[in-house]
């Protein structure tokens, strides 16, 4: 089992800039891939992004190419998303995910989720 907890979320004026962390426990980190969905007020959950187990390879929706970048400390046990020039649009719970398999996250099926953190931004 993977736990996965999420934090930093918040409002946030548009143009402006968060960061997501999801920190993660249980079996070793560094053998999962990593991802971050978003779901919106009446809308389905959406991939935002994911990251191999190494970090090396990394994989964004196209409506946030350029302003979101995911990274990981494995050493932390932590996977973060860097927001910027965020958007009304962008408003949404972020969930944090896990898999073993990077197609499982970038899928939209990986085996563990968090629990999710509130993003809303202000026009």
């Amino acid at each position: 089992q993977v736990q996965l907890v999420e934090s930093g979320g918040g409002l946030v004026q548009a143009g402006g800039s968060l960061r997501l962390s999801c920190a993660a426990s249980g079996r070793t980190f560094s053998r999962y891939a990593m991802g971050w969905f978003r779901q919106a007020p009446g809308k389905e959950r959406e991939f935002v992004g994911a990251v191999s187990w190494s970090g090396d390879r990394t994989y964004y929706a196209d409506s946030v190419k350029g302003r979101f970048t995911i990274s990981r400390d494995n050493a932390k046990n932590t996977v973060y998303l860097q927001m910027n020039s965020l958007k009304p649009e962008d408003t949404a719970v972020y969930y944090c995910a896990a898999d073993g398999d990077i197609r499982a996250v970038v899928s939209g099926e990986p085996d563990y989720w968090g629990q999710g953190t509130q993003v809303t931004v202000s026009s």
